[in-house]
């Protein structure tokens, strides 16, 4: 996170062109080491080690971390009981007058920010939503009304202003987004997760079967 000093300074320091310059700063933007924001300066990026989450498995983001040793963070940015939007009406198949618990949160892994998730559900699944400080899977699991299973779809996007700001990275920077729903086991729809993630620390994987082999 430290910030580079002016660029006059640097060329002169060393010994190079500020075109040079120019030219190295944008090379190591490129491989994502630094950093620059409009109107403040360029600052060095911490790097983070990749983190690969298999998408055969639903796992939620407190437990990937565990499994790989590392810690996680969760910054709630807004919680509360709202009316809901035409898109988690069909997707959580709500009726007239309902309500959707709806948490949006900044998650970090060892103090870096990795991911921006805003989940909803039915206010009869989750009618407390601020009893959600850290991970949701584990209060739903506790009430017994955690998915059992979950359809993801994956997208590329680029960055705009806020979600940048939040993550740490510049607008219009490439990233990951999933849109996930969960079920209960009974085929009930109860979440609706959309999720953003950090491209350069992110490797989802899955494996591929061929329909009706056999292990021989």
């Amino acid at each position: 996170d430290a910030k580079f000093p002016p660029e006059r300074e640097m060329a002169e320091r060393a010994g190079v062109s500020r075109v040079t310059l120019r030219q190295t700063i944008a090379l190591l933007v490129k491989e994502g080491l630094v950093m620059q924001k409009r109107g403040a300066g360029t600052f060095v990026l911490p790097q983070v080690p990749k983190v690969s989450q298999s998408l055969s498995s639903l796992v939620s983001f407190t437990e990937t971390m565990q499994s790989l040793g590392r810690s996680s963070q969760s910054h709630i940015l807004s919680t509360g009981l709202f009316s809901p939007t035409s898109q988690e009406v069909v997707t959580l198949g709500l009726g007239a007058g309902a309500r959707v618990a709806r948490i949006s949160r900044l998650r970090s892994s060892d103090g870096i920010m990795v991911a921006l998730e805003t989940t909803s559900l039915p206010e009869a699944i989750l009618h407390k939503p601020e009893t959600v400080q850290h991970s949701l899977y584990d209060v739903l699991q506790k009430e017994g009304r955690a998915p059992t299973r979950a359809l993801q779809r994956v997208s590329a996007i680029n960055l705009e202003a806020r979600e940048a700001d939040l993550l740490n990275m510049r607008e219009g920077d490439a990233a990951l987004k999933i849109v996930r729903t969960g079920y209960l086991g009974s085929g009930r729809p109860i979440e609706l997760t959309e999720g953003i993630y950090r491209s350069e620390v992110y490797d989802f994987v899955t494996e591929l079967r061929i329909e009706g082999s056999e292990d021989v």
